[in-house]
Formats: C-alpha cells, sequence, structure tokens
C-alpha cells in the first residue's frame, strides 16, 4: 500500500464501487464521501483492514467537503442522478456540488481532480440532465482547471441501471417500446473500463486539464441494444416503435409516483428529450486509446450478469431468441 489518501465522493454508486475496487487495487487509501454512509457499508471488505474509510458528506457543504478532503492527494466527483427528486435536483448535484468540491479541492492543494460528466455534457442542451452536466464541466474547469474531465457514454456492467431495467421488464411485459424508433446511438462502455480510466487519470499527471469521452468499441442502436439483451435473456417480446411526443406523454404520468414515493421512475420527460440526440464519442476527442486503454465489447460482459432474467437461469440455452 502506498498509503496515499484519494477521496471519492459518491463513491456508494455503480460506478463508484467499481471505482473504489480500482484503487484498492493499486495500493490507495480510499476515503469514501456518501450523504448515507450505511449505504457504502459494502466498500471496506473491497480493500485490506483500514484501507477503505467511509464517511459522511453533503457534496453542497463546503465544510462537509473540505473535511472529507483533509489529507488527500487526489479527489473524484462521481455524483449524479438520473432523475431529480426534491432537494437532490440536477442543479444542486450536477453544478452546485461539482462546484463545491472543485474549490474546496484546489483550497486543499489537492493534486488531481478527476471528474466524471457524461457524453452529450452541454449548457445548452434542451435536456436538464445535460445543461446541468455542462455546467458542472465550467464550474470545475473554473475553479481547478487541471481537472481531468471524463465524459462516458450510457455505463453497463453487473449492477447497471440500463440493461438489468429493461431485462427486469422483458420478464412480465410482450412489447417494449423504441422511443422515437430505436434509432438513437449509443457507445455503450464496461464500468471497469471507466474506473480504469478514473485510476489512470489519478496516477497520470499527463491527464490533467484533459476532457476525454469513454466510449465502447461498438456504435449501436437502441433497436439493437434491446434486441441483444432479448437474446442473453433468451425471451421473445415485441419491439414497438413509440414517436417521441407520445414517449414525452407516457414519461409525465411515469413519473407522479415519483413525486409521493422514494421510488425512480421508469423513464422521465427529459430522458425522452437526451433520446433525440446520438449518445456516441464525438470526432477529435481524446479517448481510452489516448489513455492506453482497450475497452471490452458490450457481448463479451452481458452473459455474465443477464444469465440471471432468463426463464431457466443459467442452465437455459439462448439460441434463437430474438
Amino acid at each position: 500500500m502506498n498509503y496515499q489518501v484519494v477521496t471519492v465522493f459518491g463513491g456508494s454508486g455503480f460506478v463508484g464501487r467499481n471505482t473504489v475496487r480500482a484503487l484498492a487495487k493499486a495500493g490507495y487509501r480510499i476515503r469514501v464521501a456518501v450523504r448515507f454512509p450505511l449505504n457504502a457499508n459494502y466498500l471496506p471488505p473491497m480493500g485490506t483492514v483500514g484501507q477503505i474509510q467511509v464517511v459522511k458528506c453533503n457534496a453542497t457543504d463546503a465544510d462537509q467537503v473540505a473535511a472529507a478532503l483533509a489529507g488527500s492527494v487526489a479527489a473524484i466527483n462521481l455524483t449524479g442522478l438520473l432523475s431529480q427528486r426534491g432537494a437532490q435536483s440536477f442543479q444542486a448535484v450536477h453544478v452546485d456540488a461539482a462546484g463545491t468540491i472543485a474549490k474546496a479541492a484546489a483550497d486543499a492543494g489537492v493534486k488531481a481532480l478527476v471528474h466524471v460528466s457524461a457524453i452529450g455534457a452541454d449548457p445548452d442542451s434542451k435536456s436538464k440532465y445535460a445543461s446541468t452536466k455542462g455546467e458542472g464541466e465550467a464550474r470545475v474547469r473554473a475553479a481547478f482547471p487541471a481537472a481531468a474531465i471524463l465524459r462516458p457514454s450510457i455505463v453497463f456492467g453487473a449492477e447497471d441501471r440500463f440493461f438489468n431495467k429493461f431485462a427486469a421488464l422483458a420478464r412480465f411485459l410482450p412489447a417494449l417500446p423504441l422511443i422515437g424508433g430505436g434509432h438513437t446511438k449509443f457507445q455503450p462502455v464496461f464500468v471497469g473500463d471507466v474506473a480504469a480510466a478514473i485510476a489512470r487519470c489519478v496516477r497520470d499527471a499527463s491527464t490533467r486539464g484533459r476532457t476525454y469521452e469513454l466510449g465502447g468499441p461498438n456504435v449501436l442502436t437502441f433497436r439493437e441494444l434491446m434486441q441483444i439483451m432479448l437474446r442473453e435473456t433468451g425471451r421473445r417480446r415485441l419491439l414497438v416503435p413509440v414517436p417521441f411526443f407520445l414517449a414525452s406523454i407516457k414519461a409525465f404520468f411515469l413519473q407522479i409516483p415519483a413525486i409521493f414515493l422514494p421510488v425512480e421512475p421508469i423513464l422521465t420527460t427529459d430522458q425522452v428529450t437526451m433520446l433525440r440526440s446520438d449518445n456516441v464519442v464525438g470526432g477529435g476527442a481524446l479517448t481510452f486509446a489516448d489513455l492506453g486503454i482497450v475497452p471490452d465489447a458490450l457481448e463479451g460482459v452481458l452473459p455474465s450478469y443477464l444469465w440471471r432474467f432468463r426463464a431457466k437461469g443459467q442452465y437455459q440455452e439462448t439460441a434463437g431468441a430474438v
């Protein structure tokens, strides 16, 4: 162990747990700063005794963020939302928290800051998610110009909320919707590769001040992603094109339960807006290749976890499913 401390904000989430694991393997001591420490109590066993510490921290509270950064050589911001609820808004998490963390990191003399954003981040985007991601990047650059910014496409892995969600829906729905006809393009990226990229940016000074767009080796449409998921789960389901305007109306009503209950909506109007634009690595962008990482293909990883959605589990043959 090298005994250098790295503080990870939002480390209890999907990308967070994989990042903590990668940093632990690299020998760092990790301080995981989260709002609810009990939700992160599964992380310490990923390292040796005392290597991983979980602390309570509201990323919008400057004093708590400063305390979480004390003695750290690097900071990683993984805080993010897929949908808004109450005080947990895109503005608060994507913009205010990002700015607070970056400023505190600069004030603390932290050597490296890695900020994880998303492909499509743009202050002028019609999507609130994408526009606040863009504003957050601007706040980070203003406070900590040497920050490395990573923009992944849709991230997949054993605990993802994309393939797992649609595979679960396919268990009982006779058809799955293809919003906008299913033509939106994605470049799915394996969470382990994103974690490796984060760890690389922590230790490699040449990445500082740069922005990288992270996508897997293949560009696939939403329809193709659903077809792959159905093949891996051994299910036959209709794929029904749904125009964007109808999807927006449906999403409006699907959001209502989340107003009153602590649940994440299946679909939001903002997500429908995001689906109007492709989510792929832009031409001329710095990529995995510039980090010396060869990303894993979707087909090589999905079978390792989607088997649990098959009617007969791991023992079921999937050939012929469409």
